[in-house]
Parts: structure tokens; sequence; C-alpha cells
């Protein structure tokens, strides 16, 4: 029986706590023979990352042993923790940012305690020979951290040694098969590795010494990623030169061949170490992750020949590798939650082997995205993928409108996939319409979309999220009287300056977002500290254009009641940045609702603030759409609350 109840009141099955069930992450799939290892960052465990390894025989165990949390924290962002050769496993703990050794004993440091507590940051592990060659970020007292490539012997015995430098950044190290050559990658202030980034190799010695290092491509204007040397020892790498990333091989003349030109983007933005876009078949084969038309795929590559390898999943991680004449990735569908699997690449078969979904989930209750393409300002166009409200076992009052969910993605220099979210789901089932932007300066629509955002963050990925919302308004599918904005990080700056700058939005929630990003160029980690002088301009000479931009500067133009959630051990967006837009909200009687997470840093991983920030976000919504939410969700305190008028 069909119940009728308004938009947003529906009962779901898709409770705040099974978020957490839902929220296992699957990163840094690795092979080591037949063996295949990944990552796995679980709530239930506050967050943990864990190393897991299965066999051929299909046997799944971790490798990081109780209360090992294997993650780095260079770049802030992390990535490349670990690193497996013949059984032996090296890893990053959280704790102290120190190399340890694990095996079937207790974790044993490789790397010295450095004179500042977790001050030596290493990742991009990789193990050659008796040898560990990463990259280390070391941080010093009232300074910015320098960075380096350091090989150290694989027992410890002896300190990290720098074999490389110079540049502000570094990563990708690889040793050629054949162990005689190395390659890296640089970058440099004010460059992103999106950006711009040169490629080098260099003479390798057995000790590790580096000699005659050549710059080999790349440049400020060329975005090369993932360096690879083949089974037969040519160099393979991505580039963007030609608009999109695409996969290039250096000959032995020192000419540089496309393997497979198209517009398709075979790489994406470096956020992380350790990405893994292609691996290796044979001297030859190659198996590749690519996007196309807002769609990822699994590719077979030979004598420059592509074959789609057609798995029951469409939705594929930036993490791959060869091992048992399968190819192992993470993938996700429409209906399928994302899952460690092995395809067969003849057949397209997939063995699933983890999922992050531990609950079963009605198809009947998912709303299944539908690709749009909108108009927006400057006769431009962008992309955004809509959800519909779904439930069987509920309708609206007649002539109802659904209240819609706009969804800003972080980066700014990221993008939003179709797979299978809970954190999705959790509104649509509930009657919510949802929207998910892929705004201009989004990956994966090659570099000129990518490149649009320059100078005018702030302006145009706001301007493309309100031409979603009021594209699907005048689509007569959502109230444009009960739309709200939402977002995290930059996606919170995204939805502040909506709240701010403009009326179109009945109120938002900034997930750690930025508030003046004056204060975010002057305080905040080296990865990004100079991120800003592409996106805004740089600072100080244009400190009137950050000042401009800043919500908080603007707090007379507020109006509309927001949500603001916010981790105090964020080292990206500081807790500073919540609270100054909190007190503005104080000052002129805003209705609001605060919540700060003790131990949350740059994204929430403990199980119990995921579920609250869900619940209270809900909540939020049901007070200023007025609507009671279905099921005990606690209700977040409001302030500034009294009875109002139009309720």
């Amino acid at each position: 029986m069909t119940l009728t109840a308004p938009y947003g009141a529906w009962t779901s099955p898709i409770s705040p706590a099974m978020l957490t069930q839902a929220g296992v992450g699957f990163t840094d799939v690795s092979a080591d023979g037949a063996d295949v290892y990944w990552v796995e960052s679980r709530p239930s465990e506050a967050g943990r990352s864990v190393i897991v390894r299965r066999t051929p025989e299909g046997n799944v165990e971790d490798v990081s042993p109780a209360g090992f949390n294997s993650r780095t924290r260079a770049h802030e962002y992390g990535g490349g923790a670990y690193a497996v050769r013949d059984g032996i496993v090296v890893s990053s703990s959280f704790s102290d940012q120190r190399v340890y050794r694990l095996g079937a004993d207790e974790p044993y440091p490789i790397t010295p305690e450095p004179d500042v507590p977790a001050g030596d940051r290493y990742a991009d592990l990789l193990l050659h020979r008796e040898l560990v060659i990463c990259i280390r970020e070391h941080h010093i007292p009232n300074g910015e951290a320098t960075t380096e490539l350091v090989v150290l012997p694989i027992d410890g015995s002896a300190p990290p040694r720098a074999i490389a430098g110079g540049h502000d950044f570094l990563s990708s190290p690889r040793v050629s098969p054949n162990g005689t050559h190395l390659a890296w990658l640089t970058w440099d202030h004010p460059q992103m590795p999106w950006d711009g980034t040169e490629l080098w190799v260099a003479d390798f010695a057995a000790d590790g010494t580096v000699g005659g290092a050549t710059r080999v491509a790349g440049g400020p204007d060329e975005s090369i990623i993932q360096p690879e040397w083949s089974p037969d020892g040519r160099l393979h790498f991505i580039s963007d030169r030609t608009g999109w990333w695409n996969l290039y091989r250096l000959e032995e003349s020192g000419t540089i061949t496309a393997v497979c030109p198209m517009d398709a983007e075979f790489g994406a933005p470096q956020w992380q170490f350790g990405y893994r876009h292609y691996a290796f078949l044979s001297d030859t084969g190659i198996v590749a992750i690519y996007e196309e038309d807002g769609r990822s795929r699994v590719g077979v590559l030979d004598d420059g020949a592509l074959s789609d390898v057609h798995g029951g999943r469409d939705v594929i991680s930036s993490t791959v590798a060869v091992a048992a004449g399968r190819v192992w990735t993470v993938a996700a569908g429409d209906t399928e939650p994302a899952a460690v699997v092995g395809i067969d690449p003849a057949t397209g078969e997939e063995l699933v082997v983890r999922s992050s979904l531990s609950v079963d989930i009605d198809r009947r209750y998912v709303s299944r995205p539908q690709a749009i393409t909108f108009p927006t300002t400057g006769g431009a166009i962008a992309h955004a993928y809509y959800y519909p409200p779904v439930n069987p076992d509920f309708a609206a009052p007649e002539g109802e409108l659904p209240p819609l969910v706009v969804w800003s993605h972080g980066g700014p220099t990221g993008a939003t996939s179709p797979g299978l979210s809970l954190g999705r789901q959790f509104w649509t089932s509930r009657g919510f319409a949802l929207v998910d932007v892929n705004y201009r300066g989004s990956a994966g629509y090659g570099r000129a979309y990518r490149n649009a955002l320059r100078g005018e963050w702030g302006i145009i990925d706001t301007d493309d999220c309100i031409a979603a919302a009021r594209y699907l308004a005048d689509q007569g599918l959502v109230d444009p009287d009960r739309m709200a904005i939402r977002g995290g990080s930059a996606g919170g700056y995204t939805t502040l300056c909506a709240l701010t700058f403009h009326d179109t939005f009945a109120t938002g929630t900034s997930y750690f977002g930025v508030t003046d990003i004056a204060a975010l160029a002057a305080d905040t980690h080296k990865f990004e500290s100079r991120y800003l002088d592409s996106m805004i301009g740089p600072y100080p000479a244009m400190a009137d254009r950050y000042r401009e931009r800043s919500p908080v500067h603007h707090t007379e133009r507020l109006s509309k009641p927001m949500l603001i959630l916010q981790g105090l051990d964020d080292k990206v967006v500081l807790p500073d940045q919540a609270e100054m837009m909190v007190e503005a909200l104080d000052r002129k009687g805003i209705p609001h609702a605060y919540l700060a997470f003790e131990g949350e840093g740059h994204g929430f991983r403990k199980a119990e603030n995921i579920e609250r920030s869900a619940e209270a976000e809900l909540s939020f919504y049901g007070w200023v759409f007025g609507f009671a939410p279905a099921g005990e969700i606690r209700p977040v305190e409001i302030h500034n609350a009294e009875p109002r008028q139009d309720r």
C-alpha cells in the first residue's frame, strides 16, 4: 500500500547509522605476484586505514596489525602510504609518520624519530631490491616544509638519504626493470600537479645513488602523471599536452609517441600520492582506466588498439593493478556499491572480493542518476547528475514538488561520479531530489573545462550550481522555493558564496568550508599554499579580490539559515574559518546550527560523526522546509530559531 506523505518526510530504509556501514573506502590497489593488496578506510574503527591482502586461494586478511593506522599525512591528503614486494610490506604510520616494516612480529620502524613530532612524512613508497625509495616531506617550525626523494635500506640500518630535490614538490619514483634508471616527477609553486609537472630520468646505481638527471618531458603548461616502465624497459607516462590526459611512450630516440590519442581522460588530478591509472598486462598490452562523456571505463590497449572490458560496474577509481590474470581495481555502478573487483580482461567477468556496503538495499529504493548538461552563464554549458526522489512506499500530496539538494564537490579541481552512494540515496529515498554538479573547473572533461575556473573561483562554480537548480525548477522537477545547497571544503566555499551573494537557495550546509579565502591563502599547508594564485590571483597583490569573494566580509548580505560542520583537527581549512562565519550569523540573528567535532580533520572519518552530521542536516532542512523527518532523527540545536510566520 502506497502512503501519502510530504516530500522529505518519507520513511527510508537507509538510516544515518547505515551511512557508516557503507562508508568503507578502498584505495591503493597493488599486486605482488599473484597476491592483491589494497587499503581500507574504516569508519567503525575511527577511520583507521588498514592494508588488506587477498591470496590466490581467495583468503582475505588484514596486513596492518590491530591499532596500526597505515596512512601518511604528506600533502595532508596522503596516499601511497605502503609498498609491497615478495611478501615484504612497509608502511607509514599515521601516529608518528615514520615508516614501519610489517610482518609476523610487531611493526618496527625503519626511519628515525624526527626532531619535530610527525615532522618527517613519507609517501609514494617503492621497494626495489633491498631499498625503500620514497618521497619525504620534512617539516620545520615556522617555515615551509621541504620535499625530497630519499632512499634507505629496507631493514632501517641507515637513515634516509636524499637523492633528488631542488623543487617544491616531487612524486612518483619508478625504477626501470633492469634497475639502471629512475624516473620521477617534479613541480614548483605556484603550479599544482594538474597545471604543470616535469618528468625526469636519471642513472640509478645499486646503492641508490642517482646521476645524470635529465628532464625528458613536461613544463608549466603540461601536466604529466604516473610515469611507468613497461616490462621491456620503455618509459610510459600520461600527459595532457593535447588538452586531454592521454598515454605516451618515450622512445629510445628521445621522441615521444602517443599510445592511444583520443578526446578522453586517461588520468585525474593528483590530489593524493599513489594513483595508478594504468598497468601492464605484457610488454605491449596495457590496461587503462579512462573517462569519456562522464563515464569511466576499463580498456585494454595493444599496439594502439583500444578495446573495452565490459564488467558489471562502470565507475572506476584511480587505482588498477594486474595479478593472476585479472585486472584489479575499485569499481561501482548506478545500483552497485564500490567494491574491490578482479576483472577477466578477455570476458569482463567480475570477481567481487570486498564491498563497501555491508548491508543489503532493496534496489526499488535506489534512485538512478541521469546525466544532464545545462546552460549556464557566459553562454557556456555545465554537467551534473540528477537523482529524482524514489521510494515505492510513498507518494507526495497532489501538486507538491520535491525539495532539492544541490551537491557541490570539493577540490575545486575534482569531480563527482555516479556510482551508488548511500549518502545520496539517504536523501532521495526520503523524498528529496538531488543534483550533483560537475561545475566548470571539474576534472573529466578535458583541460579547457578544467581551466575555465582559473581566476573565477567563487563565481562560475557558484553560477553553475545555481544554473543546475534553476534548470531543474524550469523543467518542473523541483520546488523552486525549497532548494538547498551543500558541499565540503571547496564545495563548502561554493555553498557559502551561493548563500551570501545570491538568493536562489533557501538554506545550505557547509562542511569545513572556506569563509575567508585570504585567511586560507595565508594559513594552509604547503601543497595548497599557492593554489589560489590560479583560482583567484596572487596574494597579497590582489587582496581586494580576495576580500570581494570572501563570504565572511559580506555578512550584511546574509539572510538565509545555514548549518556549519567542522573538524577541529582540520589542517587544510582551519576551524577559525567556520567560527568566523558562526560569529557573523550570531551578530545578525540569523538561524543557524554549528557542530564541531573533536579528532576530525579535513573530511569526517569517525562513524559517530558521519551519523551525527547526516541527522543534523536532515533535521535542519526539516525545520527550514517545514516537514518532520521520519524515524528517530536526533534534532540539531538551532540558534536564533524564533517561530517564523511563514512556517
